[in-house]
């Protein structure tokens, strides 16, 4: 996910309400001392289409791609509050999630894996989106699953790293 108060190499990618935009500046991350940079070619900004997101609890075995969209059309049945479908012959209950507010998610596609750890990694924006839904087997996802956690983070830290005024001290 972008926040729109980035870096400033990083706000030209997303601009107002995070929608993107082009930008002749590059991003680039450096996750740990043993991994390359990863660049993000900014001509794939340019009309990213929102898309609709579903997070599994399973795990697919495959690097190439795939007719998802074609095969994985959830008849919905709406609940009270949670979202039930059938995957496969098994339950799973679903919770539709935002991402917090000031942020876009983002589906971020590398066309080709480098050999190395060393060489430069380059990605590109295939899509954005601003809600997914969470999907567990048999029960609805709840505040302790670790990505509705991790979505509460934003907020934590921008309480942590706020300014404190002599009032509040």
């Amino acid at each position: 996910m972008h926040r729109d108060s980035r870096p400033r190499a990083a706000r030209g990618a997303l601009g107002e309400g995070g929608r993107p935009q082009l930008s002749s500046a590059c991003l680039w991350s450096k996750m740990s001392e043993s991994s390359s940079p990863i660049r993000l070619d900014l001509s794939s900004l340019r009309g990213a289409p929102q898309d609709v997101l579903h997070l599994l609890p399973c795990e697919v075995e495959h690097n190439g791609s795939a007719p998802v969209d074609r095969y994985f059309t959830p008849a919905i049945r709406q609940g009270s509050q949670e979202k039930s479908v059938s995957f496969r012959g098994r339950s799973l209950k679903g919770q539709e999630v935002m991402v917090p507010q000031g942020y876009v998610g983002l589906v971020l596609k590398e066309d080709q894996r480098p050999c190395t750890e060393e060489e430069e990694r380059t990605v590109r924006l295939k899509s954005t989106f601003g809600t997914l839904t969470v999907w567990n087997l048999e029960r609805a996802p709840s505040a302790d699953d670790g990505l509705l956690l991790a979505l509460n983070w934003p907020g934590i830290a921008e309480a942590i790293h706020a300014p404190v005024s002599r009032k509040e001290e």
